[in-house]
């Protein structure tokens, strides 16, 4: 069955989107027996330079990712940050692929946490990704197919299982953006599963607000504690990631955003260097918001 693609438009409501957004409805899942719809945002000189072939950055949560009437979180402003970025010569296709809302923390994680018992079926959902969704977008659009111009992106729950999705598919990703990740997931089961995974080339971009986890109406001690948690889970992965391998600034970038809560403003923030590092950009200049620690190990 051939899948039709076409310009993300709804005159009913009001639009955030900046350049060109494609969509398709009900694209199926034989990994997870489910539809959803996939956004793929095209980089401004894809119209007219009609033989160029770009990386392919795999986003989770796509509902949120570039357009504020599809949100139920917020934003990302995906589009305006590829557009932006895209005057300093960097460009890429983004594609969105939606959670399945009640099923997101089943899909984003391949560990069963037991006392939410909740997780257990990232394994097809990284399959559904690799197996269903790459060859789809390869087929339709002007992609650089190898591993090191293919990588995923997701914040909290979506960067666990890009996380994990990098060491799982070698074969199929290159590069990673873990943001806010959702490490205690499962009794921390990720720190296990990568120290024992082999190392796989490539580069990974990893982050974490200082004041994740908060609530900023009111500070509480024991907010404050999850805070701290929160803070020396993440760096205790940046210091794994390091200790197998991957080469701080080189492979393997941590940022720390000071005051940062966790939420999709502050992922959009970040976003710009994220992607400037995860495709072999430089890190974003001296002086912006976020706090580049990778060198502080």
């Amino acid at each position: 069955m051939s899948t039709t693609w076409y310009t993300y438009t709804d005159f009913r409501i009001q639009h955030t989107v900046v350049g060109t957004l494609r969509a398709t409805d009900a694209v199926y899942s034989p990994q997870l027996h489910n539809r959803r719809k996939l956004f793929v945002h095209l980089p401004p000189s894809y119209a007219t330079a009609s033989d160029r072939r770009y990386p392919v950055i795999y986003m989770q949560d796509g509902q949120n990712l570039f357009d504020q009437a599809l949100s139920y979180a917020g934003e990302w402003q995906v589009d305006e940050t590829m557009v932006a970025l895209s005057n300093e010569g960097i460009e890429a296709i983004v594609v969105g692929i939606p959670n399945m809302g009640v099923r997101r923390i089943d899909e984003y994680s391949p560990f069963r946490d037991p006392r939410v018992r909740r997780g257990g079926r990232g394994d097809w959902y990284v399959a559904f990704v690799a197996n269903t969704v790459k060859p789809l977008i390869d087929a339709e659009f002007r992609t650089l197919p190898e591993r090191e111009h293919t990588g995923l992106l997701g914040s909290s729950m979506g960067g666990l299982i890009s996380l994990y999705g990098f060491f799982a598919r070698p074969d199929i990703f290159g590069f990673t953006g873990v943001m806010s990740p959702s490490l205690w997931f499962a009794r921390e089961a990720i720190f296990s599963y990568v120290q024992q995974a082999p190392y796989q080339a490539g580069r990974i971009y990893l982050d974490i607000g200082t004041y994740e986890g908060a609530d900023w109406r009111q500070i509480q001690r024991s907010s404050q504690r999850y805070v701290n948690m929160t803070l020396q889970t993440t760096r205790r992965m940046r210091d794994l990631l390091a200790e197998k391998g991957y080469l701080p600034g080189v492979q393997l970038r941590y940022d720390e955003e000071a005051g940062a809560v966790h939420n999709e403003a502050a992922w959009a923030r970040r976003l710009p260097g994220a992607v400037r590092f995860l495709l072999g950009h430089e890190p974003s200049a001296p002086g912006s918001a976020v706090a580049e620690t990778w060198w502080e190990f």
